[in-house]
């Protein structure tokens, strides 16, 4: 009886897809990984690349086409494809532009790989979910966005810095939207099972007072500005955040994970935003409730206003 191995396939050869490539590979996360992307040459080279340092990571068989049948008998299909964000563009200003490409895309791939997870990775994420939710009528536990997996990951890496300790002994979320209306659950942030608002450094004071909250927070938020104004593009750290999300699935490993799912908004109506989910084999398992503060709702229900407003813009609902 031949044994079953694990395959993704990552649409789009650019640095996001490739770094996720790249990212998964070395941490072995599956057996195959397919490339697909509509420049032969160019997701052709970065799979010869890739394929071409296997040596030096788990084994595993990469592949590069730019013929959609590479994804199939996928496991999971991770979508990094879509509008390239600008120097001062909003990630909203890209809805248009990357909804477009998913009416042509999505098809396709559905059609080549009915069975995988599909995993969004693709700015903005969460009115793209939601437009691809609606017109594929995929199972939104099946079909999700990173979300703000890496934002959370920006948020814990500030805090661990700001408080000194292991990034790992830091648990925080961002919710909501990915992108300018986010919301740092502070009520629920804690180092080390202590919460976050009591934890004290080696002075004895308060290290995150409302200041340095406020801080940590307005540059995670403009973080990926900041990237994106110094070198044109984020890639290694959401290419890391998308391979973990892989590991989760093809692992079954329940993590929890804020990712963007379908979500019926109280007062709002349907929305893809992030909050923390348990992820595992079959996708979304089941998405948490989290205790927050009069000011955490109000501001993920003006993150999950914005998303409807800006899904409504480009009938993506």
């Amino acid at each position: 009886m031949e044994a079953k191995t694990s395959k993704v396939s990552i649409v789009g050869a650019g640095a996001v897809g490739a770094t996720l490539a790249y990212a998964g590979l070395m941490r072995g996360f599956a057996r195959t990984v397919a490339l697909y992307d509509i420049n032969k040459a160019k997701v052709e080279a970065e799979a010869l690349d890739l394929a071409q340092g296997i040596q030096f990571m788990p084994e595993a068989t990469v592949l590069g086409s730019d013929d959609i049948g590479v994804v199939e008998g996928s496991d999971v299909v991770v979508i990094t494809a879509g509008a390239k964000q600008q120097p001062g563009q909003s990630r909203m200003d890209l809805a248009g532009a990357t909804i477009s490409l998913m009416d042509k895309v999505l098809p396709p791939l559905i059609k080549a790989a009915p069975d995988a997870i599909y995993i969004l990775v693709t700015n903005p994420v969460d009115v793209v979910t939601l437009a691809s939710l609606k017109k594929s009528g995929m199972d939104p536990a099946q079909m999700f966005g990173s979300g703000t997996a890496l934002d959370t990951s920006r948020l814990r890496h500030q805090i661990a810095a700001k408080c000194d300790v292991a990034v790992g002994n830091v648990h925080a979320y961002i919710a909501g939207e990915h992108g300018d209306s986010e919301v740092a659950l502070w009520s629920s942030a804690s180092i080390g099972g202590q919460p976050l608002k009591e934890f004290r450094g080696r002075d004895g004071e308060i290290v995150m007072d409302e200041a340095a909250r406020e801080q940590i927070h307005h540059d995670v938020m403009r973080s990926a500005y900041t990237i994106i104004e110094g070198k044109g593009a984020t890639n290694y750290a959401v290419g890391a955040a998308g391979a973990r999300i892989v590991e989760a699935v093809l692992g079954d490993q329940r993590r929890i994970m804020p990712v963007s799912t379908l979500i019926d908004y109280p007062g709002v109506g349907e929305v893809c935003m992030s909050l923390p989910a348990i992820v595992g084999r079959n996708g979304i398992e089941h998405v948490l409730e989290m205790p927050m503060d009069d000011e955490e709702r109000a501001a993920l229900e003006a993150s999950a206003r914005s998303i409807r407003e800006t899904a409504e813009r480009f009938d993506a609902v």
